[in-house]
C-alpha cells in the first residue's frame, strides 16, 4: 500500500520505517523538502505526498494540522482515509488546544468527504511501533465514523505489531477527544515513571468473574 506521511519528526519517521518494514511504500511529505533529505527515508511536497497515498497520515504538530491540511484543498482529500495522529497542545505542553472538542473532529468537520480514523495518539512513537517492546499487552485505540476505514487503519496497526486483541475501537469520532485528552494524564505517568515509553491496557472483569464485596 501507498502511504504518505505529512510530517517529517519523530512521529512520522518512526511510522514510516515501521510500515516500510512491513512491505508498504512510504512517502514523507513536507513544506520544505529540499531540506530533509538526510532522513534516510523518501521526502516530498505536500501535494505530491497526498497525491502519492492510498492512505494519508496526519503527523504534524496539532496546532497547525488543520493549516497544513487546508493548504492541500479538500478535494485532494475527498474519499482519502486520513489516520489522524496528532494532538494539540501549548506550547509549555499543559493545555489543550481543543479542550472542548478534538483536532479529529475539526478536521472531519472541515473535510467531510474525508474518512477521518484517530489512532496511536496515546503512547510515544517507541510504543507506537513497537507494542512488543512492553512489559505486556497494551491497548491502541480507534475513534471515527466509517467502519470500512477503521478496518483498513486496523490493518495497519496489525502490520505495526499490534494484534486485533490490542485494537479497541471506541466509537465514532467524537471519541477522538478522549484520545487526544488523555495527553495531559500521558504526560503526568511519564513524568511518575521518568520515562514516554509506556502504554495502558485496558483490562475487564472475566466473563461471569464475581463482584467483591463493596464493589460497585
Amino acid at each position: 500500500m501507498r502511504i504518505g506521511l505529512l510530517g517529517t519528526g519523530n512521529v512520522a519517521r518512526a511510522l514510516a520505517q515501521g510500515w516500510r518494514a512491513a512491505g508498504h511504500t512510504v512517502l514523507l511529505g513536507s513544506r520544505r523538502p529540499g531540506e530533509r533529505e538526510d532522513l534516510g527515508l523518501p521526502v516530498a511536497g505536500l501535494g505530491e505526498t497526498a497525491a502519492h497515498a492510498e492512505v494519508l497520515v496526519n503527523a504534524t504538530p496539532g496546532n497547525a494540522s488543520l493549516e497544513v491540511l487546508r493548504s492541500l484543498g479538500a478535494p485532494a482529500l475527498a474519499g482519502t482515509l486520513l489516520i489522524d495522529v496528532g494532538v494539540g497542545l501549548s506550547d509549555d505542553c499543559t493545555e489543550l488546544s481543543h479542550p472542548n472538542s478534538s483536532l479529529a473532529e475539526r478536521i472531519q468537520e472541515a473535510f467531510p468527504l474525508t474518512r477521518v480514523v484517530k489512532t496511536l495518539c496515546t503512547m510515544d512513537s517507541a510504543a507506537m511501533v513497537d507494542p512488543a517492546g512492553l512489559d505486556g499487552p497494551s491497548t491502541v485505540f480507534l475513534s471515527g465514523d466509517d467502519a470500512e476505514a477503521k478496518e483498513a487503519t486496523g490493518r495497519l496497526l496489525t502490520d505495526l505489531g499490534w494484534p486485533p486483541s490490542s485494537q479497541l475501537d471506541i466509537g465514532g469520532i467524537a471519541t477522538a477527544r478522549g484520545q487526544e485528552h488523555f495527553a495531559l494524564l500521558f504526560m503526568g505517568i511519564a513524568n511518575g515513571l521518568g520515562t514516554h515509553v509506556f502504554n495502558i491496557n485496558v483490562v475487564t472483569r472475566p466473563a461471569g468473574g464475581a463482584r467483591l464485596p463493596g464493589a460497585h
